[in-house]
């Protein structure tokens, strides 16, 4: 007697990518994936276009499969198997395989200097419909290719947007603007002609007006182009906090993430600012972000994201720290104690040194130093200073962490959890 629910069934099988088997000759030997721009060395092995090129941008001199040296490095489109990829695309599209498309011959240098003249010379000229036509066709011919995209950046197009974006930035020309910051958040370097052109109080304002408006596209790019300037140019931060509601429209976008890019791009220019800033301004800067609640926002953000979001967080936290109002939030929040004492092992070593920091901020405060010293006792922060001791960490975070150790050391009695051997180490090691 068999029982139903033991019969087998009868697999049906379905049209399925997964059940289709790629002819090895039409996959790059490089990434092992299906070639859509074939291209052949003279060596006479093909390669998908994008991969090769990057293949010799990195300098190497011989051929990825025959370890040939090249006698040159010309590379030609291999139309044949081009055309019978594109057959067999279309033979197996039952498959849910789709035809690989014909690649477009990419640009040369004499071409995006032509488009960058003409933008210039309407620009000046204040024809903003011309502009907008132009930079259209700097953004399609972008999204072709990479190799497209490489060639705009070293044709300098970085600093013709950027002299385009402050000459209009004092007008209403909103829908050409965002163009443009759309187009300069891969340009980067631009170099220092372009940034100059960036960092001037007309448009620097003009990004600080998107960052507060309704479209998230713009707001995002905004953002991101001022991140990049504060990286190439921290003095234009004596510009930003002349700028009303910039902080206002900074807050939001880290509490009303648009997506992680974003959120980082915002720490970043957050962090700048109240770092370079002077000691004045910096106190101010940090008052406005502590009274907004940024301090409760970016612990609870902590909780649940990305390392490279962590360390920005912990960052800006430990520059709060240095302000008593910071630290009074700091101490307000139940959960400080617990988010930074998690962060100390399994993160970066960047967030591993400022949390410490953090930590050595809080529990040194005369104030609140037992709770504190007490809390971080409960939640084994003792055994995770040892940890890093032991794996090693930079001068000054060993100092802390010495230090916290030492201090925790004078509450032992107070805490139930420990029987004394931890300690005994400490005193054997430091």
């Amino acid at each position: 007697m068999i029982f139903s629910w033991r019969r087998k069934k009868k697999v049906t099988k379905l049209n399925s990518c997964k059940e289709l088997t790629i002819p090895s000759h039409f996959l790059c030997p490089i990434s092992l994936d299906l070639m859509k721009d074939p291209v052949t060395l003279c060596t006479g092995i093909s390669y998908d276009r994008e991969n090769i090129e990057k293949w010799i941008e990195a300098q190497n001199s011989t051929c990825p499969v025959t370890n040939q040296p090249l006698r040159n490095f010309d590379i030609i489109p291999n139309h044949t198997i081009r055309k019978m990829i594109q057959d067999w695309c279309v033979e197996n599209k039952n498959y849910g395989i789709e035809r690989v498309s014909t690649p477009r011959i990419p640009i040369d240098s004499s071409q995006v200097t032509e488009i960058c003249s003409r933008l210039m010379i309407e620009a000046q000229q204040g024809n903003e419909k011309k502009c907008r036509e132009l930079v259209g066709q700097v953004r399609i011919l972008a999204k072709e290719s990479e190799r497209n995209k490489k060639c705009i950046v070293e044709c300098g197009v970085g600093y013709v947007f950027a002299t385009c974006f402050e000459i209009f930035s004092m007008g209403i020309q909103d829908e050409l603007l965002k163009d443009l910051l759309s187009g300069m958040t891969w340009m980067f370097p631009i170099g220092q002609e372009g940034i100059s052109k960036l960092v001037s109080s007309t448009s620097l304002r003009c990004m600080a007006r998107f960052m507060k408006g309704e479209d998230l596209s713009a707001r995002q790019n905004a953002v991101i182009v001022m991140k990049e300037l504060l990286y190439y140019d921290q003095s234009c931060t004596d510009v930003l906090i002349d700028i009303e509601d910039l902080v206002e429209s900074l807050y939001q976008m880290v509490k009303v993430p648009i997506c992680p890019s974003t959120t980082k791009a915002s720490l970043t220019v957050i962090y700048s600012i109240i770092s370079y800033t002077s000691s004045e301004n910096n106190k101010k800067f940090v008052s406005k972000f502590v009274n907004m609640g940024l301090v409760c926002l970016v612990l609870e953000m902590l909780v649940d994201c990305e390392k490279s979001i962590i360390e920005k967080g912990l960052a800006i936290l430990d520059i709060f720290c240095n302000f008593e109002e910071g630290k009074q939030k700091a101490y307000e929040h139940g959960l400080t104690m617990a988010i930074i004492a998690k962060k100390i092992v399994r993160v970066t070593e960047m967030a591993t040194e400022c949390s410490i920091s953090i930590l050595w901020k809080l529990c040194k405060s005369g104030n609140n130093e037992n709770n504190s010293v007490i809390e971080a006792l409960e939640l084994g922060v003792f055994q995770k200073l040892l940890v890093v001791l032991q794996v090693g960490c930079g001068e000054k975070t060993k100092e802390k962490a010495t230090e916290l150790l030492k201090l925790m050391n004078l509450y032992k009695d107070r805490v139930d959890c420990f029987d004394g051997s931890t300690f005994k180490y400490l005193k054997k090691s430091y």
